[in-house]
């Protein structure tokens, strides 16, 4: 794996380093809660490919992409979602990006307003 890769939280609790509660696996990806949820219901769904955000996905990570919105999508059915959920992805620093392995959010258990805050 890159230093990109073993350098991120993430990339541990990928590598089992680290503990996680971890509601999905397969090949591509791993969804486990937030340690810091921002909502009743807040699972991050990661890819297990060390892209470091979505502004550095290349054109070969189109189907990756594709395959983590539709585990989005699983993961949160199976969390019991049914009102409705937020998909939140933070690209870069002023996007509010604070690990450096793209991830997607869900977010639900709760209404949510828009904008956040």
């Amino acid at each position: 794996m890159s230093s990109t890769m073993t350098d991120t939280i993430f990339s541990k609790i990928i590598q089992r380093e680290i503990p996680a509660n971890i509601v999905y696996e397969d090949d591509l990806c791993l969804a486990f809660t937030d340690i810091n949820p921002q909502a009743p219901t807040h699972i991050l769904v990661i890819p297990k490919k060390p892209i470091p955000k979505l502004e550095e996905a290349q054109e070969d990570d189109h189907r990756l992409l594709g395959h983590l919105l539709m585990k989005v999508k699983q993961v949160a059915q199976e969390a019991g979602l049914t009102k409705g959920y937020r998909v939140v992805i933070n690209n870069g620093e002023d996007g509010g990006q604070t690990v450096n392995h793209l991830h997607l959010h869900i977010l639900g258990g709760r209404s949510l307003t828009w904008p956040p805050g």
